[in-house]
């Protein structure tokens, strides 16, 4: 039996500190139902911080009977919290950083709905429209700063990772940190705790000040992806496809760890990106680091990516393994190249502006069954758009493993399919086949069942 809080009440930390009469009206009031059943899901997810379940489903079910109201006072407003996780709290008391990502929870929320979706503020049926909300919802959550120069280094990978590849994830964070450089993950456990945790080490020792561990998630993902005990700034985009590009905009560099299905998905969005004609000549450092004993499994990506997209899509990435400290200075020199090319180009050193990222990468996709089956997985167009459906097959399924929405169809109307190039199609399945066996899909030990059917 899982240990609650029967009920307390949280006022709030940093984020809403101070409110309006009107704000608060606001947030009192609201009847939205389908926004309060995401703010519900986002608050609990961060309440159940350090959880290592990854089924939405199963995570929503044990907690079934936790509910969060608003309570109006003088200044603000409280919220009260029944049946709350007891891990997320301390002789009675909420643990201070998760009282302020709680409320993060809710700053982000509400800001999307009010300010993003329904002001008229942004074309968001535009590409210069998305990525200005996108902007905006960064700069309200303080995560752009204009003053700050240190390169911020996105680390991407699984949140289903042995322990040896955990190891050297936090031995590269600690390389960074030596080198003044923090860190931004998608804020889940696996290959986004293990560079936050040793990058507190390396800036400990080199008292960093301002020491930054942000993490970046999405209404969709995040009960299923906690965010782990170390991220001090989140920020909750309104889904996938944002997150990824304020991923993207943010970075002067980023370091992929093996990982699995949502790994690939990340790796193909930044190709996709990269790969556009209108990119090429931009500076972009992608690494894929390892230690010695996993560069098996960078094979095998770097030979997906070679038989699907070819080698101008392998030529936008390096691999290195077993060697911490040279991953750590390829990120500084290629951070600094990314200042220099910054400041020749005016583009903004805390924001890139200069990279255009096509609009199908910034549409959300909506993996159904019938969306699945008609992706494009041709060969037969530029290679930047087969990344970009390659793309949405893994955000599919990704969706069908971890998130409530995707776990129900799966029930429903069994696996998704996948149809394309008989070589595509091929090479896919065989990618797949190898984080089944390498036990990369989903954490824990049980049997997995596949989620999708690759039609070859």
């Amino acid at each position: 039996m899982t240990d609650k809080v029967p009920s307390t009440t949280v006022s709030p930390e940093a984020a809403l500190e101070l409110l309006s009469p009107t704000e608060v009206s606001q947030l009192v009031n609201q009847t939205d139902a389908e926004l309060f059943k995401i703010f519900r899901r986002c608050a609990l997810a961060v309440l159940n911080t350090g959880n290592n379940n990854d089924n939405t489903s199963e995570i929503m079910e044990q907690f079934r009977d936790f509910d969060i109201r608003f309570i109006r006072q003088a200044r603000g407003i409280k919220l009260q919290l029944s049946n709350a996780p007891a891990s997320a709290f301390v002789d009675g008391r909420m643990i201070r950083g998760i009282r302020e990502q709680l409320f993060s929870v809710l700053r982000d929320v509400v800001y999307i709905t009010n300010e993003i979706r329904n002001s008229n503020r942004f074309k968001l049926n535009t590409r210069t429209g998305i990525t200005d909300a996108v902007f905006h919802i960064l700069r309200n959550a303080n995560i752009v700063r204009k003053g700050d120069i240190n390169p911020l280094v996105v680390c991407w990978g699984g949140h289903s990772i042995s322990r040896d590849e955990y190891d050297f994830t936090k031995e590269v964070g600690y390389e960074l940190g030596l080198r003044d450089m923090n860190i931004i993950t998608g804020c889940g456990p696996g290959a986004m705790k293990g560079p936050m945790k040793g990058a507190t080490i390396g800036h400990a020792k080199q008292h960093v000040p301002n020491r930054r561990y942000i993490g970046i998630t999405e209404p969709g993902i995040i009960a299923a992806e906690s965010p782990n005990p170390i991220v001090n700034e989140l920020v909750i985009m309104p889904d996938i496809e944002k997150r990824l590009e304020a991923f993207v905009r943010l970075a002067h560099c980023v370091i992929v760890f093996p990982g699995g299905a949502g790994t690939a998905e990340e790796i193909l969005y930044i190709l996709g990106v990269l790969l556009h004609p209108s990119n090429r000549r931009i500076p972009f450092p992608l690494i894929f680091a390892s230690s010695e004993e996993n560069k098996p499994y960078f094979d095998t990506i770097n030979q997906f990516i070679g038989d699907t997209l070819g080698p101008e899509a392998q030529s936008r990435f390096s691999v290195i393994t077993g060697d911490s400290a040279e991953v750590a200075r390829a990120v500084r020199k290629g951070s600094e190249t990314v200042l220099g090319y910054r400041r020749k180009a005016k583009d903004a050193f805390y924001f890139s502006w200069k990279l255009n990222i096509p609009r199908d990468l910034q549409i959300p996709f909506d993996p159904t069954h019938e969306s699945m089956a008609q992706l494009n997985l041709s060969k037969d167009q530029p290679i930047h758009n087969l990344a970009s459906n390659l793309r949405r097959a893994f955000s599919g399924i990704v969706a069908g493993n971890v998130k409530e929405q995707g776990i129900n169809q799966i029930k429903e109307k069994g696996p998704f399919e996948l149809t394309g190039d008989p070589s595509v199609m091929s090479s896919l399945d065989k990618l797949l086949r190898t984080f089944v066996e390498q036990n990369r899909m989903k954490i824990g030990e049980g049997i997995y069942t596949p989620c999708y059917r690759v039609v070859t």
